[in-house]
C-alpha cells in the first residue's frame, strides 16, 4: 500500500466518522441553532474529505475535475446556507435555548439588584 492509498483511506475513514458524529449531533442536541451548527461542521468537514479521499483513488480524468468541481462548491455554499438557515430562525422569532450556566448567572445578578 503506498502513501496515496494511505492518504485516502484516512481522508474516506475521517470522513465517515465525521459523518456519524455529524448525524449523531443532529439527534442529541437540544434546540434548532445547536443542530444547525453540527449540520454545518458535517457539512464542511466531512463532504470536502470524503471528496478529498475519492479524488486520491482517481486517475487524471475529467471525472478528477468534476469532483473537484463539486467540493469547490461544496465549500462555498455550505457555510453560506447555514448561516442563512441560522439568521432566518432568528428572524422569526426562534431563541436559541440557554444553558444551565447562563440561566444561573442571570439568576445571580438579578438577586443581587
Amino acid at each position: 500500500m503506498n502513501a496515496v492509498e494511505m492518504l485516502s483511506d484516512f481522508c474516506l475513514l475521517t470522513g465517515g466518522a465525521l459523518c456519524i458524529t455529524g448525524g449523531v449531533g443532529l439527534l442529541r442536541m437540544p434546540d434548532f441553532f445547536s443542530r444547525v451548527h453540527a449540520a454545518g461542521l458535517t457539512e464542511t468537514l466531512a463532504a470536502p474529505l470524503l471528496l478529498a479521499g475519492i479524488m486520491l483513488q482517481m486517475g487524471w480524468s475529467l471525472d478528477l475535475f468534476k469532483v473537484l468541481a463539486i467540493l469547490v462548491l461544496v465549500l462555498a455554499t455550505n457555510p453560506t446556507a447555514t448561516h442563512a438557515m441560522a439568521k432566518a430562525a432568528l428572524h422569526g422569532g426562534h431563541l436559541p435555548k440557554l444553558g444551565a450556566s447562563a440561566t444561573d448567572a442571570e439568576e445571580d445578578a438579578s438577586s443581587k439588584v
